[in-house]
């Protein structure tokens, strides 16, 4: 029987296609069939098929973004609309494979019930953690909150700032600050921007478009995750037109697939690609891999999370798309087949920062992917010290930016005292998306607030003004390598790097 795409269908006519050569399924009253696509499906084909002939609108609203399965099918794999008179009902083991994702608490419960604050009443990146920790579902917490193994990168990050001294001058007219600055040729309301964070549709529905909608708002702007929620055109159709985006990169193993997103990023506008080579594999988050993946999936990498024999990591279980091999003869490669701008990030020594410079790369990002790769590595603000130290020529070669553990205005304004360019912002937007758009642009205000006051009490007036005679470093000048190798230990390993 031949249909036309206008045609109402049955339930009856529906439920006929119900076996993996003959398989279609229902999502938001539209039929699809979907035999051709089961064994390319990122999640492998038994979850479709728990479905098959029926109306999977629950399952798919669970993992996906709206529109992606448009964007995955054929035209002609869509066959008509199904007929609301009929009610469907779910038999009861299709019930149980749909778990709505409830607003339970990140943490074990207790007998109080928490209120979430009215949004005006928070003012500060903690205080927004502090929402996030008890609203969002323990998974999501997990996965948003946890770092590798025990923390210690995670936790270096952040304390490196409260080591770092502030030496402000004093009796100067700050009546009016300028924290304008361009962002590799982009123009920036402020020196941060949103680093790449997977998933974001975790904390809000709305998710990365939500993320866009206030950066459009604000006058910032947004690095898109590779493993973002939603499609990267509905991403880049939230924002405004002409807003500037930034696109992260995890290179695939099919090098094919890396391609068609570098085209389809230049295509869609994308200002530069940020090409992530810190995380060949994913670290051992642990707080993430002891609760059950919830079978999330990503609108651009296509990556799916799902539990296995190491538990339920959803940054581990997602990356295993990304390409081991990925090494510095590949960045030519990158740099042709997106003819943009490239900012290589995760960049944790002056000999690798060096080396990218050498590549003609426009920017490099000093990041150890917030804690959660390799733990024990030395938070990014301790590399950009070791830059001046080693290769201060680099900040006149390329633009330097910093991520992990910026929570207030006055972390922003010592990264930029010591060189930085910009600074990336992960975790607190997140966070604040459990207020959709308004929690974006709420925090942003916060930030830009911190940093405006945080300039007029150290005496500047621009962002351009803040330099090294702003900071004190002494307190972690002795962290700081003097060179490539190591201070006094002369024993070489057998095998060269």
């Amino acid at each position: 029987m031949s249909f036309d795409p206008s045609d109402t269908l049955s339930f009856n006519d529906l439920k006929r296609h119900n076996n993996d050569r003959d398989c279609w399924i229902a999502v938001h009253s539209k039929i699809y069939d979907i035999t051709n696509y089961l064994y390319s499906h990122p999640g492998g084909s038994s979850i479709i098929l728990r479905f098959a002939g029926s109306d999977a609108t629950a399952a798919y609203d669970e993992i996906h973004a709206p529109g992606i399965i448009e964007e995955a099918l054929r035209p002609e794999c869509y066959k008509g609309l199904l007929d609301q008179a009929e009610v469907v009902i779910l038999p009861p083991e299709q019930k149980e494979d749909v778990k709505p994702i409830g607003k339970t608490s990140g943490q074990p419960t207790s007998t109080e019930t928490y209120t979430k604050p009215e949004l005006f009443k928070l003012i500060s990146t903690r205080d927004f953690e502090d929402v996030a920790r008890n609203i969002l579902t323990p998974k999501a917490w997990a996965f948003y909150s946890s770092a590798a193994t025990d923390l210690v990168t995670h936790r270096w990050n952040s304390n490196i700032y409260s080591r770092i001294m502030l030496r402000p001058r004093v009796m100067r007219n700050v009546a009016n600050v300028e924290t304008r600055r361009s962002i590799l040729g982009c123009p920036s309301s402020a020196p941060f921007f949103i680093s790449p964070a997977a998933m974001a549709r975790l904390a809000h529905p709305d998710g990365e478009l939500a993320l866009a909608r206030g950066c459009a708002s604000e006058g910032l702007i947004q690095a898109i995750s590779n493993n973002a929620s939603y499609p990267l055109a509905s991403v880049i159709e939230a924002g405004r037109p002409n807003q500037a985006f930034f696109f992260q990169l995890y290179v695939n193993a099919d090098r094919s697939k890396t391609a068609q997103l570098l085209h389809k990023a230049r295509e869609l506008g994308v200002k530069a690609i940020f090409v992530t080579v810190d995380a060949h594999v994913s670290g051992k988050r642990e707080a993430d891999e002891r609760i059950a993946a919830e079978n999330v999936s990503s609108a651009i990498s296509g990556a799916v999370a799902s539990n296995d024999k190491k538990g339920g990591g959803m940054g581990r279980l997602m990356g295993q798309y990304i390409d081991k091999t990925l090494s510095w003869d590949d960045i030519p490669w990158i740099q042709e087949t997106s003819r943009l701008p490239v900012v290589i990030k995760g960049i944790q020594s002056a000999a690798d920062a060096k080396k990218a410079v050498e590549y003609g790369v426009q920017g490099i990002m000093l990041s150890n992917h917030g804690g959660r790769s390799l733990d024990s590595v030395q938070p990014s603000m301790l590399t950009l010290l070791e830059l001046h130290r080693i290769c201060p020529k680099i900040f006149q070669r390329c633009e330097v930016y910093v991520d992990g553990g910026v929570t207030r205005g006055t972390d922003i304004l010592k990264a930029l005292s010591l060189g930085a360019t910009a600074v990336g912002i992960g975790r607190p937007f997140l966070y604040s998306l459990c207020y959709g758009q308004e929690g974006v642009e709420h925090l942003s205000q916060i930030l830009k607030d911190e940093l405006e006051t945080s300039m007029r009490l150290a005496g500047i007036t621009d962002i351009e003004q803040a330099g090294p005679r702003l900071v004190n470093t002494r307190d972690v000048d002795h962290l700081v390598p003097s060179s490539e190798e190591h201070d006094w230990i002369r024993w070489t390993p057998k095998a060269k790097m």
